[in-house]
């Protein structure tokens, strides 16, 4: 049996809602929980923009195609979505990391974010 990890946010509270439409999460549940199993990390709940997006098609994951098949629509920018933790520190890195919702994001992602650099790409609602 998967066991979720607690549910707490990067700011030490409860862990808000990311999405919904697009329905998002490691357990497609609406929030960016997690466990052991979520290799990836699914834990930064970031705003996507059309650069992210290009950048994350550029170096090998399509989030903007939309894929039937497994019933993903595709993203645009405006959209939440449960983000890898080191791919949203790659584009940070590279310069082109989206906004983060921080009451939506994980504490598990400071395993690999530093706070400092999830608090500079903070929401706005969220400074």
């Amino acid at each position: 049996m998967i066991q979720k990890d607690a549910s707490v946010n990067v700011l030490g509270g409860p862990l808000a809602p990311c999405s919904s439409d697009p329905l998002t999460g490691f357990f497609r549940d609406g929030h960016c929980n997690t466990c052991a199993q979520d290799h990836g990390s699914h834990t930064v709940c970031a705003v996507m923009t059309a650069e992210f997006l290009a950048y994350s098609k550029y170096v090998g994951n399509d989030l903007s195609t939309p894929r039937p098949d497994v019933g993903f629509s595709g993203l645009q920018a405006g959209d939440q979505w449960c983000l890898c933790a080191a791919r949203f520190l790659q584009a940070h890195d590279e310069g082109c990391a989206p906004k983060v919702r921080l009451a939506s994001t994980h504490q598990n992602a400071l395993e690999l974010v530093p706070a400092h650099v999830l608090e500079a790409h903070a929401h706005e609602d969220q400074a």
